[in-house]
């Protein structure tokens, strides 16, 4: 069912269109259009074997394809060498696909620049992770960037009923109903590749005639989510993990929350990082966050999945039902962003450690009350040095019961003749 012409692609309209560059290079009868190396960037089952293929059917060039997990520098260069012969001895141009090029290390993609750069092949590398930080910028900067979307809804369908029909696929001897395409859409998320594999695993051992939801659900057990613990996945998920908790999002988080633990993702990463937004985005606002998001991590750690994600549900829903501040968090980067500009003075001499003689000799300690020894155990004095006398690093909100907080920080400024 690959798609053998540009008008058979599904999706990717941005991409492939008309007046979209690549599709532009795919419609073209300029030869320079051959010569355009290209970084095909998207999550599986976009179409970015298939747009290589295409390209180099297009223009007539020589197509060879290498696997980064699978080739090394011995490989590349092979090919390198039979596509400066082939172009000598009759003109043609090679184009060389890549697969997974965020695997090659920095070196092997070194060795692809001077291809590159002398015309030799036509690179054309497709990659699921940024490429921002999976290729090197020397090859970025010679090559057309085309980021590719997963496939929508609608046209996963159209692939689906297409290959009922096609001789190439199934030739019209099953049927399926809206539901079961829908079905069918659900479990691919938005991966073609995926749908036409669980399309083609339902009609074993029926013969013909209609493929039921229950032959779907038989033939996969529940939808795989579309993750990569060391790739863009990983870091797309957790973000949005973090940010539906912050946006008070009960059940986006515990979506997201799902969707890491389907994805084999390490319980522990996702505790750790509730611990940080626990003091991140709700602070003060409700301090019994981080000891739970700290015991949530001692009880994944103790019981592990699979019955650890009960704690952790239990944890995410309380973080994101509870009321947000992240004025503690701001307070000490203020602190900070001032010792590193150099406003760290002189500690007054009554709060220097005075348990030395040689210290008690400058005056260490001297003058110093105890705020215990007061009736309202309160001293006011200057305890910061004059540099940031006058900062004032938190400002509570009014959200949960940092608005306590608040009065009682009104009140000890009051007593300590803070402004």
């Amino acid at each position: 069912m690959r798609p053998q012409s540009i008008d058979e692609v599904v999706g990717q309209a941005s991409a492939t269109g008309p007046d979209a560059p690549l599709g532009k290079l795919l419609r073209s009868s300029d030869p320079q259009a051959a010569q355009i190396s290209m970084v095909l960037w998207g999550p599986p089952g976009t179409g970015k074997t298939t747009l290589a293929m295409l390209a180099a059917q297009h223009t007539g060039a020589n197509f060879v394809q290498l696997s980064a997990v699978t080739s090394g520098v011995k490989e590349v260069r092979e090919v390198v060498d039979q596509a400066k012969q082939t172009q000598e001895l009759t003109g043609k141009t090679t184009v060389l696909f890549i697969d997974e090029i965020h695997r090659f290390s920095k070196t092997q993609q070194d060795a692809l620049l001077p291809a590159v750069e002398n015309g030799w092949v036509t690179l054309i590398a497709a990659t699921t992770e940024n490429p921002s930080f999976a290729v090197i910028s020397a090859l970025l900067s010679r090559s057309l960037l085309v980021p590719l979307s997963p496939v929508g809804d609608e046209e996963v369908a159209e692939v689906i009923r297409r290959a009922l029909d096609d001789p190439r696929g199934l030739d019209g001897r099953y049927t399926l109903t809206d539901e079961s395409v829908g079905h069918l859409v659900r479990l691919a998320a938005g991966d073609v590749r995926r749908a036409l594999t669980i399309l083609e695993a339902s009609s074993v051992g029926i013969g013909s005639g209609e493929i039921t939801r229950a032959d779907i659900e038989n033939s996969v057990a529940h939808a795989v989510p579309l993750y990569d613990r060391d790739g863009d996945q990983h870091y797309d998920v957790i973000s949005a993990f973090i940010k539906s908790v912050r946006g008070s999002d009960v059940d986006a988080a515990l979506h997201y929350l799902a969707r890491m633990l389907e994805a084999g993702e390490d319980p522990r990463f996702i505790a750790r990082r509730m611990i940080i937004l626990a003091s991140e985005d709700i602070g003060m606002a409700d301090s019994q966050a981080l000891p739970l998001a700290v015991a949530a991590m001692e009880a994944v750690a103790f019981v592990g999945m699979p019955e650890a994600r009960i704690t952790l549900g239990h944890v995410v829903t309380y973080l994101a039902l509870a009321p947000k501040s992240n004025r503690a968090y701001v307070a000490i980067d203020a602190a900070i962003a001032d010792v590193r500009a150099g406003l760290a003075g002189a500690i007054p001499l009554p709060l220097r450690d005075s348990s030395t003689k040689s210290a008690r000799t400058l005056g260490a300690g001297e003058g110093y009350r105890y705020p215990h020894n007061e009736p309202n155990g309160i001293v006011a004095f200057q305890y910061a040095p004059d540099e940031v006398a006058d900062r004032r690093y938190y400002e509570p909100s009014e959200h949960g019961r940092e608005a306590q907080a608040a009065a009682v920080l009104a009140e000890l400024n009051s007593r300590l003749n803070k402004s």
